[in-house]
């Protein structure tokens, strides 16, 4: 039976903080805002900074619209339609209630235009538009929609529509929109930049984008809002300050403004109070393992992807990381092949953990060199 060997060693720490107990840096609590619930992330590393009830089945409202843009932005990225491609306008289009782009029915349309119809002017006609061109009907698009959210990990979602217009089993979560918010950023950053246009204008009816963040903080990029009788007035905001993208989703507020200034002070909140910094490169040797009966004998250990981790400001230099490497591993050994878990932890508890992988390949020895290490390994 294989034993463990455990190797431990601080991370950026001076000496000074070796040899004191770190305390962490205070973190107030978060602003009250008037919300049924809502959620505060990292975008890079996914860190929860801040919820309420990020998990409650709530209506989303116009929130649902970022849903059917992503089918729409991986429709595009698959070559399966074409940013100047014609949509005819249905009569089920034009008659949408709501917020509308103002489409004509029978009109041929871009799938570009409608697309900035719908993210900037929340147009629930260029929605519907979109949905019929890509499924052939709304319904069978709610199924896409439902299959695309299912793949994101968004288990708590239901989608019966491509416009959040109220339905008994339309539901979402702050969590689950958080994640379809993420994911929009990572997956299509040439479409993201759709989010922070201000104003559209189509068929001489000039519109501006109803986050009215925008205006108010430079920072802020994106990305949707929200509003009917039974959702309230809900906002998915994203901001980028200083290489830290925070991504906000606030569900259920009384009114368009306190939407607005409840998503600032959480965005302000989170910048202010957390951290997101580089801790390995991608190929940056973190450490070494013996490959027993191998052709190289040891085998650098590092990690594929660079790991970035979110914690309190100013606590950085406190993270302790502990490398958990068996006792006995052996040849051959593929590059990427996870070998050892490392562990990082703050003030004693464990925030992150993650597999270390071999940087190379590290192929069986020589007879020698396996008969050696085989009598080696009898008395071990």
């Amino acid at each position: 039976m294989q034993r463990s060997l455990r190797y431990s060693f601080v991370v950026f720490a001076c000496l000074a903080s070796m040899l004191a107990a770190a305390q962490t840096r205070p973190v107030p609590a978060p602003p009250v805002i008037g919300a049924k619930s809502y959620l505060v992330i990292d975008a890079r590393t996914g860190s929860t900074l801040t919820e309420l009830d990020a998990d409650v089945r709530l209506a989303p409202a116009s929130l649902t619209k970022l849903m059917t843009a992503y089918v729409v932005f991986d429709a595009l990225s698959e070559g399966q339609v074409t940013l100047e491609e014609p949509v005819t306008i249905s009569e089920k289009a034009w008659r949408m209630a709501g917020s509308r782009m103002f489409v004509e029915v029978g009109k041929q349309v871009s799938v570009q235009d409608l697309l900035l119809g719908m993210i900037v002017q929340s147009g629930n006609d260029a929605s519907v538009a979109l949905a019929e061109h890509i499924a052939g009907s709304e319904d069978v698009f709610a199924q896409m929609m439902n299959q695309y959210a299912t793949r994101l990990g968004m288990l708590s979602s239901n989608w019966e529509n491509s416009t959040g217009w109220p339905a008994e089993n339309h539901y979402t979560t702050a969590r689950d929109l958080a994640t379809l918010a993420r994911a929009i950023i990572r997956d299509f950053p040439n479409y993201y930049r759709w989010y922070s246009v201000k104003e559209f204008t189509w068929n001489e009816i000039r519109q501006p984008n109803r986050n009215s963040l925008l205006w108010r903080d430079e920072s802020v990029d994106g990305m949707k809002t929200g509003h009917t009788e039974d959702a309230g007035y809900c906002l998915v905001s994203s901001a980028m300050r200083d290489d830290m993208r925070i991504i906000s989703v606030v569900m259920g507020t009384a009114s368009a403004n306190s939407r607005i200034t409840g998503s600032q002070s959480l965005l302000n909140y989170a910048f202010r109070f957390f951290e997101t910094r580089l801790l390995y490169s991608a190929g940056e040797t973190i450490s070494s393992a013996r490959i027993w009966k191998s052709a190289n004998g040891d085998t650098p250990l590092g990690l594929t992807e660079d790991l970035y981790i979110t914690v309190p400001r100013g606590a950085f230099d406190d993270l302790e990381s502990t490398l958990d490497i068996p006792a006995t591993l052996s040849a051959p050994v593929a590059e990427g092949q996870p070998l050892a878990e490392l562990a990082v932890s703050l003030n004693g508890e464990e925030i992150l953990r993650e597999p270390i992988r071999a940087l190379g390949d590290n192929p069986r020895g020589s007879l020698w060199q396996r008969t050696r290490d085989s009598v080696s390994l009898w008395f071990k």
